[in-house]
């Protein structure tokens, strides 16, 4: 292989690199300082625009990425003080109560006489605001209620809370819910039908609201709402439900379904609560005493009923149990037992939920004449399991007053 050298150029004599004009030189140096003037301005320039971009992309990641403000401005933001919704008055440690009807609370004098039975251990009342016959105990601001009739002046709501209230007792607020003789006649596309096509009505001869229609529930909430802003601590759905008595065979339900039949009790009961809770009441519903125990067909699931109230009052009235329920012979005739059994199984049912239990215990007779140890029965049996208290039930409002101070073993 032949491999060619080539040999490098001489390098020109230095006077050749110089300029030959002396003033040449003093140009040049200007040149050259121009040069590195220019040159510094560059890089001055490029670090701040570096700078600037680097601030750009920060606050980009800041303000889009992590979704913050930028820092100088968090630091000197304040934070707003969130709003404190409003609260319930004071639940009573155990619940000694009464249930008193709209017609007899519009009697005069009579509320008087309930709100003294505090000298004998009572604590609470119940107070019909809208009751079976679909009637509303005062003259409440709801349109529909006052195009069907319902809306009628049974007592003065304002006075009747600030009574309660005077008294140092906690005031419930009942409404009977989709068993509804007015409301079913007087706005007709509400009613539970027959497959005739007539209103449906139950062994009673009263009608009731189909509970898969959310404006039936609508017009119990707005009611609901009304007593809450009047000042009722609590408001308690009764006949929360369907119907349970009358040829149920011939029940027609308008309208779609959309949701299943044991889920339309609690998604009301959510809707209640949504409207209610902001209103600093406390929410609950009556239920059968045996809806803890099996399906009684009629949506009453205590499980899934209790995330949506504060408290279920199961009503544990002794005369109503069958024989050999709880493998009682017979369970009237052993009311403590009877409400014991009934009890067990909704503290296994609402287990592990905050919701509390206060079962409506029998102060009536039925059967058989009750008395006063037949109630204090009930009452040591209830606190034997544990619950918050108890409310005593006699549509007639006649109570035996000394069980109220009925003292724990």
């Amino acid at each position: 292989m032949l491999v060619f050298h080539t040999l490098p150029s001489p390098r020109p004599p230095r006077s050749v690199l110089q300029p030959v004009d002396p003033n040449a030189r003093s140009k040049v140096r200007r040149l050259e300082a121009r040069q590195r003037r220019h040159k510094h301005r560059l890089i001055a320039a490029g670090a701040l625009l570096a700078l600037i971009a680097a601030g750009v992309i920060g606050g980009v990641i800041a303000t889009h990425i992590d979704r913050h403000k930028p820092v100088r401005a968090a630091a000197h933001a304040v934070p707003k003080p969130q709003p404190k919704g409003l609260q319930p008055r004071p639940l009573p440690d155990e619940v000694r109560g009464v249930h008193v009807t709209m017609a007899l609370a519009g009697i005069p004098g009579k509320l008087d006489q309930y709100i003294a039975m505090k000298n004998s251990g009572l604590n609470a009342i119940e107070l019909d605001v809208k009751d079976e016959n679909g009637d509303v105990g005062f003259p409440a601001s709801v349109p529909l209620a006052h195009e069907v009739g319902s809306a009628k002046r049974y007592y003065n709501a304002e006075q009747a809370v600030a009574k309660v209230h005077a008294a140092g007792l906690y005031l419930i607020g009942r409404i009977v819910t989709f068993e509804d003789p007015l409301l079913s006649a007087g706005a007709p596309s509400f009613a539970i039908r027959r497959t005739d096509g007539s209103r449906w009505l139950n062994n009673g001869g009263l009608g009731w609201t189909n509970p898969y229609d959310k404006r039936g529930g609508k017009y119990n909430v707005d009611i609901a709402e009304q007593a809450a802003k009047l000042g009722f601590d609590e408001i308690q759905f009764d006949y929360v439900r369907f119907p349970s008595d009358g040829d149920l065979s011939q029940i027609v339900y308008p309208g779609a379904h959309t949701q299943p039949m044991g889920w339309t009790i609690p998604m009301f009961l959510k809707y209640a609560r949504s409207r209610l809770k902001p209103l600093g009441v406390r929410l609950s519903v009556d239920v059968f005493g045996l809806s803890a125990t099996r399906d009684l067909g009629i949506a009453q699931f205590p499980r899934r009923i209790a995330p949506f109230v504060d408290t279920i009052y199961p009503m544990v009235y002794p005369s109503h149990y069958v024989s050999g329920e709880y493998n009682i012979i017979d369970p009237d005739s052993r009311p403590g037992t009877t409400v014991a059994y009934s009890l067990r199984d909704f503290r296994a049912k609402v287990h592990g939920r905050k919701t509390m239990l206060v079962p409506w215990l029998q102060d009536f007779s039925l059967g058989r004449a009750y008395t006063l140890a037949d109630v204090q029965d009930q009452i040591q049996a209830a606190r034997l399991e544990h619950v918050k208290g108890f409310m005593l039930w006699n549509a007639a409002g006649v109570y035996t007053v000394k069980a109220l101070s009925t003292k724990p073993f």
